[in-house]
């Protein structure tokens, strides 16, 4: 049966050009067994007709305190609702949330709600960057009320960039963690992920690389998902399909590329999880046509990569979380310890190569967390999925410390 099963969900819905989006979400609840009643401002009948919504909710649309001659009670529908979703949140509906406004029914309602309160947010580019609208939306994190990561994308302006409204797809599911008391704690955190192996060529047909199946960080990403937050998954060449809501994945083949797509998101990100296995070396300069066999030897001039989880830790400021990976073989702990200091890094997860069924290509790991303050946690070998839960366990402590 359905986690929405009989759930009585209060869907508000505010002037945006997503507004269009609410009645697939409509369709959505609906289809799973919720109670759906809705209420739309003013402002979004401009974008969404009461008559769309009345017939696909199954239940006459509420927008005015008053209507006719009758009083709209929202004390009542704020104490009816098992959950009260807004979406789309407008920046205008947003500010008036954040300072406690009251000039319609969607916001008498929300003051009056008793229920869990989530939010997700549509505008453009800019507004959506904009000092106050982060401080907004600061503040209704601070009451208590769930944010929804809007995504990156095409907007109605025309501009490509971070403001887009969570598809309902990503909608369902991020409620239904509320709803089901799922964990949201990285809610509105955004989170950068590297995962997989580096190629980097020797010519048009031969690259140097590793075996590094992706596994590991595709399960942080879907995890740290899971839990609400952004993530941007910078992914080398791995053959694992990564469709998950709330996961963007950026695609790249050598170091350097990843370097640059990392050092891009992590200025915005809050996490930082570096489980890519990142090639060390490349040759200095790749051959434009294939290498003909023409001796017995031949030498390649290599030259070292840049160190990622080196430049993103001398970037990292005051509360952004960093995390890498070290895959040793020998004089394991204290290689790893050196890593965590020479790094700036918060915590290394340490793999040994001993380990039978824990490095790549495998469906389990065997890890040990090292942290700066001296945390040293080892963990038995389990699947991959659930060293992502032990690894995120410990990033969500020091995040909110």
């Amino acid at each position: 049966m359905s986690i929405f099963q009989g759930k009585k969900i209060l869907l508000g819905v505010t002037g945006s050009i997503a507004a269009y989006k609410s009645l697939l979400l409509i369709r959505l609840l609906i289809r799973e067994g919720a109670v759906l009643r809705v209420i739309q401002t003013p402002a979004s009948r401009d974008f969404v007709t009461p008559l769309s919504l009345s017939t696909l909710s199954k239940n006459p649309v509420l927008s005015d305190l008053t209507d006719a001659g009758t009083w709209a009670n929202h004390v009542e529908l704020g104490r009816w609702a098992d959950l009260l979703l807004i979406a789309p949140l407008s920046c205008n509906t947003l500010a008036k949330m954040a300072h406690g406004i009251c000039d319609n029914l969607l916001l008498a309602t929300y003051l009056s709600a008793v229920c869990p309160v989530v939010a997700a947010p549509a505008m453009d580019e800019d507004m959506w960057g904009h000092p106050a609208t982060q401080a907004n939306l600061e503040r209704l994190r601070s009451f208590g009320n769930y944010i929804i990561p809007v995504g990156h994308g095409e907007l109605a302006s025309g501009l490509f960039g971070d403001g887009r409204m969570a598809e309902p797809e990503e909608i369902l599911n991020f409620i239904g963690g509320v709803i089901g008391g799922g964990r949201a704690e990285l809610t509105g955190k955004r989170a950068l992920v590297t995962a997989g192996p580096t190629y980097e060529a020797i010519d048009p047909v031969r690259f140097i690389g590793n075996h590094s199946s992706g596994k590991m960080g595709v399960a942080l990403a879907e995890e740290l998902a899971a839990r609400g937050a952004q993530v941007d998954l910078v992914l080398g060449p791995s053959p694992i399909e990564v469709d998950r809501p709330g996961v963007a994945v950026h695609r790249v083949v050598s170091a350097e590329e990843m370097y640059k797509v990392s050092v891009d998101r992590w200025a915005g990100a809050d996490i930082g999880i570096l489980s890519a296995a990142v090639a060390d070396y490349r040759p200095i300069e790749a051959a434009q046509e294939k290498i003909k066999k023409t001796g017995e030897k031949l030498t390649l001039e290599l030259t070292r990569t840049t160190d990622i989880l080196k430049t993103l830790g001398g970037t990292k400021s005051k509360g952004q979380v960093l995390v890498g990976f070290a895959l040793e073989d020998n004089n394991e702990r204290a290689n790893a310890l050196n890593k965590l200091q020479t790094k700036n890094a918060d915590l290394i997860v340490l793999n040994s190569l001993k380990d039978t069924g824990a490095t790549f290509g495998y469906d389990t790991n065997k890890i040990t967390v090292f942290g700066r303050d001296g945390l040293e946690l080892a963990f038995e070998r389990k699947p991959k999925q659930q060293v992502a839960k032990d690894i995120v366990d410990q990033v969500v402590k020091l995040l909110y410390v």
